[in-house]
């Protein structure tokens, strides 16, 4: 299994940066999870857009979907084309619905609610949701196959059974958009890196990728927060790809 970083920053990019988008790979079937601003173009720096099997969405903030507002002008030429027959799977939380009815776009997106307590098998991959605490409903999603487990967070503040949903999770890719003094200050909605830390470090997670990256708050310093609890903490990089594999 392998973990394609096509954008890291939220909730907008710095110059040359892209938001929420993960390619998710193994024995040629392809999964995109969130795709925010800037990353249809970085997706196909990897792969045809045209070939992938799915699309999940941990939530419906644009800095995680708005690249979808546009990838469907593509699927419409793909479609008349010949290069696309059917139309893409998107797995999306239905609330709130105003954002929800977007997404459909002439028959060029199959659209399905996204919630939490659902299982799902798309390929060799096997998708469990849960439950996460954000300012419009969300879900992280635990991602198995053959070859390992992958546990994302999506967007989240820190919340009792976080560790459990994480366990033994060969990559814990989390969001670390806020820093101790965020949290120190009272702000919603996010987890801190520490916290992240905390989370790997309990769930014996085998290893911790954090991303989500705030592009007015230094990294060096998320880093060195989060060191203090996991300290083979990895920060995510666009462009670079990471190999999920059981026991390592």
């Amino acid at each position: 299994m392998y973990l394609t970083v096509l954008g890291c920053y939220g909730p907008y990019p710095p110059a040359g940066g892209a938001c929420s988008g993960y390619l998710l790979r193994e024995n040629g079937c392809s999964l995109l999870i969130d795709c925010g601003n800037g990353v249809l173009s970085r997706l196909q720096e990897q792969i045809d857009f045209r070939e992938l099997e799915a699309v999940l969405l941990s939530h419906l903030h644009p800095d995680h979907y708005s690249d979808l507002l546009i990838m469907r002008y593509g699927l419409v030429m793909a479609r008349n084309s010949g290069k696309r027959s059917e139309p893409l799977k998107i797995y999306a939380p239905p609330e709130p619905a105003s954002e929800f009815e977007r997404l459909p776009y002439k028959n060029v997106y199959s659209v399905e609610p996204f919630g939490p307590d659902q299982v799902l098998q798309i390929g060799p991959f096997t998708i469990e949701t849960g439950s996460v605490v954000h300012a419009v409903p969300g879900v992280a999603m635990r991602i198995s196959s053959t070859s390992g487990t992958l546990v994302y967070t999506g967007d989240t503040e820190y919340f009792s059974g976080l560790e459990a949903f994480a366990l033994g999770a060969d990559l814990f890719l989390s969001e670390a958009n806020y820093q101790d003094l965020d949290i120190t200050n009272n702000l919603a909605n996010h987890i801190s890196a520490s916290q992240a830390a905390k989370v790997a470090s309990t769930a014996e997670a085998k290893r911790l990728l954090l991303t989500h990256h705030h592009p007015d708050r230094d990294r060096e310093v998320t880093r060195a927060e989060a060191e203090k609890y996991y300290p083979a903490v990895e920060m995510a990089s666009e462009g670079e790809t990471y190999s999920i594999t059981s026991g390592i």
